[in-house]
């Protein structure tokens, strides 16, 4: 059965924040060309450059592989406005870890070279309640170009497609090399990048760094040459996540959102992402696999988090709610995958991406979990087909999750399309595609420990509000935020308007 494309699930003010058009866009996959095409677009850029995100390195290479001396993202900038006086550069990074940035003696060297220019201005958030953070991902560049995904500009992060076991440009400022990195964030050009300015300015005001005015006077067109246009003349929806702060409201829309995109598939559901420890978006996966003919939804995730705490955290809760889909689970359509290189090591799987069928495209910062939906500044963009102005794009919707698949399996695009039009299944696509080598591997759901078992039952460092972190333990859990998310789903109709 096609899609339903009838009427868009965006409604703003509940599940997204404005609808703007982009007269470019693109998915950029993976830190390499990310940061390769961000260079680019930083070089035209005439008035300003607005960096939002949850960590920044002044430290690193924008382009590791380049022959000779490599250039810092700290002396890039600085070229940048010796180049062009009427440039200024805006940093904002979270405030945790803040002052190690002042004990790395290159890093300070730069900040203080940073300070006397005074056309860069560096910034630290730490504008949310104890145990929040901020961790949207947002580059503004002279309010005509944007870019909003997962990808920070920082250590750690830089990896090419192939991901390699031995890749000599996936190394640290200190020297130490790190393993294989997937990730991905998307480009757009025109309205929605002066609307996702908005937003940035907003964040920089809230975070003590003043008003800063919109861009005005620039003319030049800072999309990159070498990246490639997936979408042309499309509207997308701005979706955020904000916790309540002093006078600031709180904003939940990315999960709503989620929720609503769960509700509208009709054949397949395609997800990556970090973390799976939202109850609520369990329980709402669990709902339609209770339904006669349900979609199939795939998940490609790392096999564990990053970080001892983290593991103990996210890990468990992840096993817990995937068993408890599973046991609803009658006609095997959820699945798990956990991406490895060609010698069997895991890929970390940082990208936050969901494809709907072949109508909607998501991207953004959030991960599934409730430090996303509730405690983190978030920022997602969402192209739905069954907007008017969007109509049409579903083939490259498509193509999008097919190069994704790709990727991951180490085979031709043609091939998981074929295999596709062969079986009607993504699951039967990817079980008949996968094999040694670099692939998809199933995720093994190991009954964790006592001690994960509590602090994931109980919720302990990933609660639905920051203020859930001072209740009493009887008062909260996983299995409790469950059947609340049970209780949503079926008593709002699963919001099934475009369904009908």
């Amino acid at each position: 059965m096609a899609p339903d494309t009838s009427r868009t699930i965006f409604e703003p003010g509940r599940n997204c924040w404005q609808v703007a058009r982009a007269h470019r866009a693109s998915l950029i996959v993976d830190a390499g060309d990310y940061y390769h095409v961000i260079r680019e677009a930083m070089a035209k850029a005439q008035r300003r450059i607005l960096v939002i995100g949850w960590d920044f390195d002044t430290r690193i290479s924008l382009e590791p592989l380049e022959q000779g001396e490599q250039e810092n993202l700290g002396g890039f900038f600085l070229r940048l406005i010796r180049s062009a006086k009427s440039l200024e550069i805006y940093v904002l990074k979270w405030s945790f870890g803040a002052k190690k940035q002042f004990l790395k003696p290159r890093a300070a060297w730069l900040l203080w070279k940073w300070y006397r220019t005074r056309q860069i201005d560096f910034k630290f958030d730490a504008a949310h309640p104890p145990g929040c953070s901020h961790h949207q991902k947002i580059v503004v560049i002279d309010d005509s170009m944007a870019i909003c995904g997962g990808i920070d500009i920082a250590a750690n992060r830089w990896d090419t497609t192939r991901h390699h076991d031995e890749e000599k440009g996936r190394v640290n400022p200190d020297g130490k090399a790190y393993g294989p990195w997937h990730d991905l964030t998307f480009a757009m050009q025109g309205p929605v990048a002066q609307v996702l300015g908005d937003l940035g300015r907003d964040r920089w005001g809230i975070a003590g760094g003043g008003e800063l005015v919109k861009v005005s006077g620039a003319k030049a067109d800072c999309w990159p040459e070498d990246l490639a246009i997936d979408f042309t003349d499309v509207d997308i929806a701005i979706s955020r996540t904000r916790a309540a702060w002093q006078d600031v409201a709180e904003v939940r829309e990315i999960e709503e959102l989620w929720l609503d995109m769960i509700g509208a598939a009709r054949l397949m559901v395609y997800i990556e992402n970090q973390y799976l420890t939202s109850a609520k978006i369990a329980a709402a996966i669990a709902k339609r696999m209770e339904e006669p003919d349900p979609p199939e939804i795939v998940m490609v995730m790392p096999r564990k988090a990053d970080g001892w705490l983290e593991q103990r955290a996210m890990d468990a809760a992840r096993v817990q709610l995937a068993r408890m889909v599973g046991k609803v689970d009658r006609l095997d359509r959820f699945r798990i995958y956990v991406p490895v290189t060609e010698q069997g090591t895991d890929i970390y799987v940082h990208a936050k991406i969901a494809i709907v069928d072949d109508r909607i495209l998501r991207v953004g910062s959030a991960n599934l979990n409730n430090r996303s939906f509730g405690l983190d500044s978030e920022c997602d963009v969402t192209i739905d087909t069954a907007l008017p102005a969007n109509t049409g794009k579903e083939g490259q919707i498509a193509a999008l999750r097919t190069r994704l698949i790709s990727e991951h399996l180490d085979v031709a695009a043609d091939a998981v399309t074929g295999k596709l039009a062969e079986t009607g299944s993504l699951i039967a696509t990817i079980e008949s595609l996968r094999g040694e080598g670099k692939t998809l591997e199933l995720l093994d759901l190991e009954k964790p420990g006592p001690f994960d078992c509590f602090i994931a039952d109980n919720e302990l460092l990933d609660p639905e509000h920051p203020d859930k972190f001072l209740e009493p333990i009887s008062q909260r859990g996983l299995r409790k935020t469950w059947a609340e998310g049970l209780r949503k789903v079926r008593g709002t109709g699963w919001r099934r308007r475009d369904r009908t």
